[in-house]
């Protein structure tokens, strides 16, 4: 190919794949040339490379942090065809066709715990964000590549184009540029704002810096939101963490709606706080079963006999893997939108293929995946560090006569921790390890206390010796009263009413015990 008149400057932190990368623009026509360690690299691989300091006719000085701010480079990334190549020639300023960059890791260096500040300064890339801009913004004759996923699509095009780009990719390079240099510019404003900047200090000060920066990445526009007449997108953090549903994989089935995004989210985050193997069915972002057991497929039974009604249509999320058997009992019981698990034998997933229309999903389990959670208001954000607070028995202080047993103990922990899940006002029966009744989103608290012994009742379940938990304090003995009359034997709550008394009073009367956890879950 007659392409030799271009030039290309490559310039890279992350090295992965830059040598084949560099050897085939090279077998394409394009000179080459770069900076530094990249530039080392190259040469000893073979490749003829001309140095940046041999380019510009200036030497890299204060220890490399001053190599591509000169006239040279910007002059040949930003000089316009046409209009502006007069002054390129009488300044000796060749065209650079194409930028290779990508930046000093600052977001992979401040991500470790014990980054102090001086580490995190050092990698602040200067020189990097400045050549992707002027690259970007001449993208009408300047093509910019930022990541080596990008190497194997742009090498075909140029193969395919004899050499040269389509204005459309340069467009979405351009575009692609400058996303990447406002992840960049956000994740150092972020950081910053968060510490004090005292020499010698690595103590991060502020959970919430003045200025919060984080970037989402589209990972899929959906055919509408929670209704139909209302547009939507699905976006990811831009460094998923390990157990999130956005590092999920879909294995088959339909595309995910807004509504299955958000109900298989409370799903996972439910069933993955269990150690013993469990399944929880939601339903409109609630559960309406959990369940632990020895076995998975009891853990299905159990959760879904708590409200069979409800499970209809529902999301199942379990955090063991599926079995051909379990499969099997799941889509010849139930019509559900979304499976999803940590992994499938090969055996269900040829069984869950029956169900063609099914969402399965695999996923990493982890720990909770979000250490904040976020809620948008008009014209703002609500930020706050996610509830992630874990309750054990030594938390928990005995406020009635009686103490729990072993078994209550076991059923009050185990309420507890659905109760978490559930929109408030929540109230969960329990007992065995499985939900009985959920009364869930109410104005009062004793609306859901009703709700749940009679969700309880509909589905053939006696709450006789079973445990209760409320999501927050009972401001009444009201819900105490409904509790004792279904036979409810123990009960788990924040407690620090007004109150208190008259509902610890109320305990007592029905023989139940009770115990206070000081820790409330609403979940709005």
């Amino acid at each position: 190919m007659n392409s030799t008149d271009k030039l290309a400057l490559i310039s890279v932190s992350d090295k992965s794949g830059i040598e084949e990368f560099a050897a085939s623009l090279a077998a394409i026509g394009f000179r080459l040339l770069s900076t530094g360690g990249t530039a080392k690299l190259l040469t000893n691989g073979g490749l003829d490379v001309t140095e940046v300091s041999e380019f510009t006719g200036s030497p890299e000085i204060m220890g490399g942090r001053v190599k591509t701010l000169h006239p040279r480079i910007h002059g040949g990334l930003l000089g316009r065809r046409g209009e502006d190549e007069a002054v390129m020639r009488d300044r000796d300023i060749p065209k650079i066709d194409l930028l290779v960059v990508n930046l000093y890791p600052f977001e992979k260096a401040t991500s470790a715990a014990d980054c102090d500040l001086a580490t995190a300064i050092e990698n602040i890339d200067i020189g990097g964000p400045a050549m992707l801009r002027s690259a970007a913004k001449n993208f009408e004759s300047v093509a910019v590549v930022t990541h080596p996923d990008q190497y194997d699509s742009v090498l075909q095009k140029l193969r395919d184009q004899h050499g040269t780009l389509d204005r459309q990719t340069r467009f979405e390079l351009a575009v692609a540029a400058f996303n990447r240099v406002a992840q960049y510019d956000g994740a150092i404003s972020h950081w910053l704002s968060a510490h004090n900047g005292a020499a010698g200090d690595s103590g991060m000060l502020e959970v919430f810096p003045g200025q919060s920066n984080a970037t989402f990445i589209k990972v899929m526009d959906l055919r509408y939101g929670e209704n139909p007449h209302q547009r939507a997108a699905w976006y990811r953090d831009l460094y998923p963490a390990a157990g999130s549903l956005s590092g999920s994989r879909q294995l088959q089935g339909k595309a995910l709606s807004f509504n299955n995004i958000n109900d298989t989210d409370a799903a996972w985050q439910c069933v993955g706080q269990f150690e013993t193997p469990a399944c929880v069915i939601v339903k409109h972002a609630n559960p309406c079963g959990v369940a632990v057991a020895e076995h998975l497929i009891d853990t299905y039974d159990k959760a879904f006999a708590t409200d069979p009604t409800s499970a209809f249509g529902g999301i199942i999320a379990f955090n063991r893997p599926v079995d051909e058997a379990l499969a099997g009992e799941i889509i010849d019981r139930q019509f559900l939108e979304v499976l999803i698990a940590p992994a499938y034998s090969q055996a269900a997933l040829e069984r869950l293929a029956d169900k063609q229309n099914v969402r399965v999903l695999e996923a990493e389990l982890g720990p909770r995946p979000c250490h904040q959670d976020a809620k948008r208001v008009a014209s703002g954000l609500l930020i706050q560090t996610a509830d992630d607070a874990v309750i054990t028995r030594d938390d928990c202080r005995v406020v009635t006569d009686r103490q729990p047993d072993e078994q209550e103990w076991q059923d009050l922990l185990f309420a507890w921790k659905t109760a978490r899940m559930v929109k408030s006002n929540a109230i969960v029966y329990a007992a065995g390890g499985r939900t009985l009744g959920i009364g869930a989103g109410q104005m009062s608290r004793v609306d859901s206390s009703r709700i749940g012994r009679w969700k309880a009742q509909d589905a053939g379940l006696d709450l006789n010796g079973s445990a209760m938990a409320s999501d927050a304090f009972f401001p009444f003995r009201d819900g105490l009263d409904t509790a004792g009359d279904a036979g409810v034997a123990a009960v788990i709550q924040p407690g620090g009413s007004m109150r208190d008394d008259e509902v610890i009073a109320a305990a007592n009367e029905h023989g139940m015990t009770m115990v206070f956890t000081a820790v409330r879950h609403f979940r709005h």
